[in-house]
């Protein structure tokens, strides 16, 4: 088991699953959250986005060019 441990395979899976998550997986969840509940969010709620955004702003960055947050509007003009 230790051999496992001192494997650097397993080491570059640990850091892929890491950096999978923290640009991928939970930036693709605050994209769907704020585009859900932009209108409803209470201060706390929205100070709370806030930080996530300030804290998984690289992995929000590699999906700008691809999601965006436009508000639906009314649909007049």
């Amino acid at each position: 088991m230790e051999s496992f441990f001192n494997n650097s395979f397993a080491t570059l899976i640990a850091y892929m699953g890491v950096i999978t998550i923290y640009l991928l997986v939970i930036p693709l969840l605050l994209f769907y959250w704020m585009n859900n509940r932009w209108h409803v969010m209470g201060k706390y709620e929205r100070l709370g986005i806030y930080g996530l955004v300030f804290l998984f702003f690289p992995g929000l960055i590699l999906f700008s060019p691809f999601l965006n947050l436009r508000l639906k509007g009314s649909g007049k003009g």
